[in-house]
């Protein structure tokens, strides 16, 4: 039996799968835990398999962070994971660890039509570069590349790379943003844990107000987030709205960055948690319109297909895959 798990800085999906069934048949079983209601990956792990009776052989984990000689430090979480640590605990004979874009990436070949929603068609080259960029709680990235026999997923962390302003208004957002950060990132501004930083500094800009109605939920809410996004949703205040633009905005910059460096002539997915929340959003003609501003580059920019993926399930899978290739390796 297999132990797959989506490790995020809101949620941690642990789930097992039989070895001897492909993984698009779905888990045995699935638990979903909010990360931050526990103190360490081991605890979820050790809940889940005393609810569960299971004795797993193979374990591997999709986590928020990079991945370091088996080991990781969760970026949006205090947690340091060890595989051998779990293996260790739990007597399972190979845990691994991989980041959890790239745990995304490895399951993007295996996703149906009706997993993703197309926003731009484009000029799909077959085996061509895949890019993968997924805003939730953080922003991640990873890529695909062709390797003659099938794609093979790689991590990145470019979601960290460095804040590239396109307007006055975003050069005056990327000053505000400095005196809070040392280093802004495009994490900093397109990441459901930093949507609230472009709502706050067009709050302070002094170009919009505040309606007290959205004073009042903003300031009894423990995450901003939901609430700026879904009244930005649904045109209920300006400032809300703007901000999602902004963000939108600058989501199509950090894509356009990852896309003219690797070239994704096999497409471009939209994971995490926010895309197909606001698919709506995504829809409009800004927002290809971001990923395409490339100056002389722009014709080919709009070449490059691009898909939200709309499944939820679609690290978990990857993590599973991944587990399977060890067992038909014969656990090397």
């Amino acid at each position: 039996m297999i132990l797959a798990g989506d490790i995020g800085g809101t949620k941690t999906v642990l789930a097992l799968f039989a070895e001897t069934e492909p993984v698009g048949a779905g888990p045995l079983q699935e638990t979903r835990y909010p990360s931050r209601a526990y103190d360490s990956l081991e605890a979820v792990i050790e809940e889940f398999l005393v609810q569960t009776g299971a004795v797993p052989t193979y374990g591997c984990f999709g986590v928020a962070g990079p991945v370091y000689r088996q080991t990781s430090q969760i970026t949006n979480l205090p947690w340091k994971i060890d595989a051998r640590s779990i293996s260790e605990r739990f007597a399972i004979d190979r845990v691994t660890l991989i980041n959890d874009l790239e745990s995304i990436a490895k399951a993007v070949p295996h996703l149906d039509r009706e997993d993703l929603y197309t926003l731009n068609p484009g000029d799909h080259v077959p085996h061509g570069n895949i890019a993968v960029v997924a805003p939730g709680t953080g922003l991640g990235t990873a890529f695909l590349v062709w390797t003659g026999e099938g794609y093979k997923a790689l991590a990145s962390e470019g979601g960290h790379t460095s804040f590239a302003p396109r307007t006055p208004r975003e050069v005056e957002l990327l000053s505000y943003l400095q005196s809070r950060y040392h280093h802004v990132s495009f994490e900093h501004i397109c990441s459901g844990r930093h949507l609230p930083n472009i709502y706050d500094f067009l709050l302070d800009s002094g170009n919009y107000d505040e309606p007290n109605w959205l004073t009042t939920e903003l300031t009894q809410a423990r995450d901003r987030t939901p609430i700026i996004a879904q009244a930005a949703l649904a045109d209920k205040a300006e400032i809300c709205t703007a901000t999602l633009s902004l963000f939108i905005a600058t989501l199509g910059t950090a894509i356009s960055n990852m896309a003219i460096t690797i070239l994704p002539q096999g497409g471009i997915y939209l994971g995490g948690g926010i895309p197909p929340r606001i698919l709506e959003r995504l829809k409009q003609p800004d927002f290809l319109e971001a990923v395409a501003h490339r100056g002389r580059f722009r014709d080919l920019s709009l070449k490059w297909p691009v898909h939200v993926i709309l499944t939820p399930r679609t690290a978990l899978y990857g993590a599973a895959l991944s587990a399977m290739e060890v067992v038909q390796a014969g656990g090397n």
